[in-house]
């Protein structure tokens, strides 16, 4: 597996496959070739029917120092949902170079039969069960198995990586307005933060605030914000919503944050080298349903779970999540998506809740349910893996078109 600091990155929304993905596959690409005069990007599935909404002409457009031209084919077969072709020119015309580049989720890239572009694996273990029997036979957690690894240095990005999902947070909190993109979407985090009406029981606040989070979060990330993907942008306002709301009501300290922050990239790390965390390869559930694991084995941490609950834990996070659609509505990260979040994050604490209890009973390991939720995506109608054909973008553009 590779490092976490691949997991956790930190950028500008709204989408980590459709915007930091391509933007990371211009910038090597120029990289490559300094000689160009000019570009050509051919997007092909799911990069050609949601690229619009999710802006992704838009960024390579600015990422490009030199004259490009992208063409949207949603037509053409591609072994990767997510597939663009990359063209460098002389300024005579002459072909120079040609990529075919895979956005594999979370801002990664593969380029194909470019090995050299690619960040080396650190960790030897690929499975929740090799890390578990590791950790157990040593003695220790998967803070000190992070440590191991990836070095001190890590500390510092989880530092960093903390720092923006809070400056997001806030950020969200304090805005109001519709979003850019056409569909009128009220922000509502603020709202939810402060409501007219404060009388409420301590679970409902609770839910209220988890939800404020991840919706202020969830809203920056669709005004093109800067987020955190955790593990993708689209799924990036559940890791900050629990972890904030948790610091808050027992106290723990931002150390403390840094072992959840480990505890869920070992996690996300094995979704994503095991199955897929691309909501157009394998639907939201490889997006939300990854969060919600993720958030889930970072709750469990804090409250100094084992490793056997931690790994329920994740494991029915993800379960409850499987055969979760990618419809986004007009391509753009807010319907369902912002809602999504904040239903996820709840979902996260009430897995932990199980776990503390429920955890010698459990038979389903957290292993298995990645294999699932992988054949369960690649099994998925292509409909409802972000192409915005099927479920909720469908019913919308009917209704919308019926006025």
């Amino acid at each position: 597996m590779k490092s976490l600091k691949e997991l956790y990155k930190i950028g500008r929304g709204p989408s980590s496959s459709h915007t930091m993905g391509p933007e990371k596959a211009a910038k090597l690409f120029q990289e490559h070739t300094p000689q160009a005069e000019a570009y050509k990007v051919v997007l092909f599935g799911s990069l050609a029917q949601t690229g619009k909404g999710h802006g992704t002409d838009t960024v390579l457009k600015k990422t490009f120092s030199k004259p490009v031209q992208i063409v949207f084919d949603a037509a053409t077969p591609v072994p990767h949902p997510n597939t663009m072709d990359i063209y460098a020119f002389a300024d005579s015309g002459d072909s120079l170079a040609f990529w075919r580049v895979f956005s594999v989720g979370g801002g990664a890239i593969e380029v194909e039969g470019e090995q050299s572009v690619l960040s080396p694996d650190i960790y030897p273990h690929r499975s929740f069960a090799e890390i578990k029997d590791y950790c157990e036979s040593n003695a220790i957690g998967l803070y000190d198995y992070v440590l191991k690894y990836e070095g001190e240095s890590i500390v510092a990005h989880f530092a960093e990586v903390w720092k923006y999902m809070q400056e997001a947070i806030e950020k969200g909190l304090s805005k109001s307005g519709v979003l850019p993109g056409g569909l009128n979407t009220e922000r509502k985090a603020k709202i939810l933060y402060s409501p007219e009406t404060i009388q409420e029981c301590p679970q409902t606040r609770e839910n209220r605030l988890v939800c404020a989070y991840a919706f202020a979060v969830a809203e920056q990330n669709a005004d093109g914000g800067t987020v955190v993907t955790a593990p993708t942008c689209g799924a990036c306002g559940i890791m900050p919503a629990v972890l904030r709301y948790q610091q808050q009501k027992h106290g723990f300290c931002d150390e403390d944050i840094f072992r959840a922050l480990a505890a869920a990239g070992v996690v996300g790390n094995l979704v994503k080298t095991n199955a897929s965390i691309s909501g157009a390869e394998c639907g939201c559930q490889a997006e939300c349903g990854t969060a919600c694991s993720m958030a889930a084995a970072a709750v469990a941490e804090l409250h100094r779970l084992d490793l056997s609950q931690i790994e329920y834990a994740a494991e029915v996070a993800m379960e409850h999540n499987l055969g979760l659609t990618c419809d986004p509505v007009d391509g753009l990260v807010q319907i369902p998506c912002i809602e999504r979040n904040a239903v996820t994050a709840m979902r996260a604490l009430n897995a932990v809740e199980l776990a503390t209890f429920l955890t010698p009973s459990h038979k389903v390991s957290f292993d298995t349910v990645v294999d699932t939720m992988y054949q369960t995506g690649k099994d998925l109608n292509a409909l409802y893996r972000e192409t915005s054909e099927g479920g909720l973008a469908k019913a919308f553009f009917k209704k919308k078109s019926a006025k």
